[in-house]
Parts: C-alpha cells; sequence; structure tokens
C-alpha cells in the first residue's frame, strides 16, 4: 500500500511555484490514477503549460469530491534552512514547501484513491485537482465548467485547506482590482499646470481607507471571523519616472474581501463612483480593471454536509477561516462544500521552513478512511 508520506515525499519534489509549470506532477498524478482504474479529465489551460484533472471512481451517482490545487508559493526573499523541494522529516514536522498549502491533502487524496481502487464502492469518489490557487484562484475559474460533464456534481465536497483538521463553513470572497490614473506629463517646476497621476492614485487609497473605516463601523458584522467585517487593502502603488517630471501615470493594486451578507456588486459600485468623482475634480481618467475574483463560503453549521463532515473526521469544531479557497466555486454550482485538511494556516502556510505535523496527515488519512467507508 502507497503511504501519504511517500507520496508527500514525491509531490514536494515538483517545483510547482505559480509562476512555474506544473505539467510534471500533473502527469505524475494522471499516471498514478489511470493505473488505478480512475477515469481521468485533464483540463489544460490555455496558455498550455498547466493543467488540472478531474477523476473519479466507481460506479455512476453523486459521490463525494474532494479538491485540492497544485500549486504553491515562492521561496524566494524567504531564509529557508531546508531544501524547499524536498521533503525533510524530523519528528513529526514535516519540512517542504506545499507540506502544509496545500500538497499534504494531495497526498492524502491520492492515497485514499489508492484504497478506492480496492474497495467495493457503491457510490463514486471523485477527485478535483487545480492550479494556480495561489493567484486568485484563477486555475479552477477556468476550469469549474467542465465539472459536471466532466465527472457529475457530487452531493457533497471537501476542499482541503489546511484548518488543523477543523469543518470551516465559511470564508470571505475576494476582488482583486488595478485602478489606473491618467494625468499629464510637464517639468516640475510648472507642476501646477499638470494633473499629477499620484495624485490622482493618493486620493484613491485616501477614498479607500475612508470606505474600510465605513465597512468597519457601519458594515455587516459576523464574529466568527477574525476580522468580523469586509476588508479593503492596498498593496501597490507605483507611478512616476524622475522626480523633476509630474507623472502621467499611476497605478494602484488593491482588493477587498467581503462577507456573505456584503454583496461584492455594490461594493464594487461603491468604489466606482469613488473613481468617478475623483477623475471628475481632477478633470482626468481613472479607470478600474478586475484582475481576479473568487466567492467566498457560508455553509449554515447545521447543514447535512457539515454534520457529515463532522462526523468522518471526528470533530465537533466549526470555524470560518480568514483566507480563500476554492471552495465558493463549487457552492456556486449547487455543491454542498466545507474545506477541512490538515495543517495551520497562520502558524505554516507560506512561511519559510514551511512544515506539516504528521500527526495531523495521519488525522487526514483517517478522514478519507471514514469518506471511503462511507461511499461503501
Amino acid at each position: 500500500m502507497t503511504t501519504s508520506l511517500e507520496i508527500l515525499d514525491k509531490l514536494i519534489g515538483f517545483d510547482t511555484v505559480s509562476a512555474r509549470s506544473n505539467l510534471p506532477l500533473i502527469a505524475y498524478v494522471e499516471d498514478f490514477l489511470t493505473s488505478r482504474g480512475f477515469a481521468v479529465t485533464r483540463f489544460t489551460d490555455p496558455q498550455q503549460d498547466k493543467a488540472g484533472l478531474f477523476a473519479s471512481i466507481g460506479p455512476k451517482g453523486a459521490g463525494v469530491l474532494l479538491s485540492a490545487h497544485t500549486d504553491v508559493v515562492p521561496v524566494e526573499g524567504q531564509t529557508w534552512t531546508r531544501d524547499p523541494f524536498r521533503l525533510t522529516v524530523e519528528g513529526d514536522r514535516l519540512y517542504g514547501r506545499g507540506t502544509t498549502d496545500m500538497k499534504g491533502f494531495l497526498a492524502a487524496m491520492l492515497t485514499c484513491a489508492d484504497k478506492a481502487a480496492k474497495r467495493p464502492l457503491r457510490e463514486p469518489l471523485k477527485l478535483a485537482i487545480s492550479y494556480d490557487e495561489e493567484i486568485g484562484c484563477v486555475g479552477i475559474a477556468r476550469m469549474i465548467d467542465a465539472l459536471e460533464p466532466a465527472i457529475g456534481l457530487p452531493r457533497a465536497c471537501i476542499v482541503g485547506e489546511p484548518t488543523s483538521m477543523q469543518v470551516a463553513v465559511g470564508h470571505k470572497g475576494k476582488r482583486a482590482i488595478r485602478a489606473t490614473c491618467h494625468g499629464e506629463a510637464g517639468h516640475s517646476a510648472l507642476a501646477p499646470r499638470f494633473t499629477n497621476a499620484l495624485h490622482l492614485a493618493a486620493d484613491l487609497v485616501c477614498g479607500l481607507r475612508a470606505l474600510q473605516d465605513d465597512l468597519a463601523t457601519n458594515g455587516a458584522r459576523d464574529d466568527s471571523y477574525a476580522i468580523p467585517y469586509s476588508t479593503v487593502h492596498v498593496g501597490k502603488l507605483s507611478g512616476g519616472t524622475a522626480l523633476n517630471i509630474v507623472p502621467d501615470r499611476a497605478d494602484v493594486l488593491f482588493e477587498f474581501r467581503h462577507l456573505a451578507a456584503d454583496a461584492p456588486d455594490t461594493l464594487m459600485a461603491r468604489i466606482q463612483t469613488l473613481a468617478d468623482g475623483i477623475a471628475q475634480t481632477h478633470g482626468a481618467t481613472l479607470s478600474l480593471e478586475q484582475v481576479t475574483a473568487y466567492p467566498g463560503l457560508d455553509t449554515p453549521p447545521d447543514a447535512e454536509v457539515t454534520r457529515l463532515v463532522q462526523r468522518l473526521a471526528r470533530c465537533q469544531t466549526l470555524t470560518k477561516v480568514a483566507f480563500g479557497t476554492e471552495a465558493g466555486f463549487f457552492d456556486a454550482l449547487g455543491i454542498p462544500t466545507v474545506v477541512c485538511g490538515p495543517g495551520d494556516m497562520e502558524a505554516q502556510g507560506h512561511k519559510p521552513d514551511e512544515y506539516l505535523q504528521k500527526s495531523q496527515l495521519d488525522a487526514c488519512d483517517s478522514m478519507l478512511d471514514q469518506v471511503l467507508d462511507e461511499l461503501c
């Protein structure tokens, strides 16, 4: 029998940072699954350098879907004391980039697949394996429409992002936006005669901060989250070429993460009104472009899928997570979905010397054994 630790060792060896191809890993996983009798559908990204998989084994029917992404965040700029793309086992800790986020769950998925090939399934086991999650759930957004024709819709979905094996029923949705501010170039000695694009950008940043304050004070609240209101964050501002030239362009990259009770289109409309007002004041142009977006998740605590995964994971604790996942895409198809997987995102995810506790991987294996028992 293939173990999750052995598979994780193999998966960590694939450098699947989002900026690079994941095709070698996908080829390994596809061969692993097809050799065990899975029906596998490959979804190739339009750029041809990435791919995802939908797979199923067992009789026709709804069944249960397990979901993981293959990409990891970069290691550049971080100080690692171990090779990030080689699994290092030290006591209960399994070190390597992606052990927690989220190749640990993918390894457990494949172990479950190996076992499923030997079990008398009465319902199908289904797998979704995506790419480019770390840059805004780009891969699953392109794949999701192919899910139903490829393997059919399941009755339940478990997205295995790290929750310390607690059952997470919610996370905020997100939109990332680029604002482009157009001004007029000119000599800085005559600066008041020209429209400074950085001044537009600064006004926009101030307006976004005011929007954040309003959301914190007057917006919807959900105390299940560490930050109980929708948030607005400016991550990058750039513009100008030299001190003695009035900048004719500035770019602002920002995001908002919204509660289920705050409609994203409404928030976007408020930001558009803000941008239009700034542009009118300066007699200039300020355009907004959505870069990426993903929906939030808000599964009822008493939903059947919630109770099911609580039973399978032997965990009565419910939580909501601060980070985004692909779960909202499955939920939007009408698939009852929760998030439950090994590892602690806050403590280990995206950090140098990322690690996963072996006890967490073992607990995940146990949960997926229960999934198989449910399907049999």
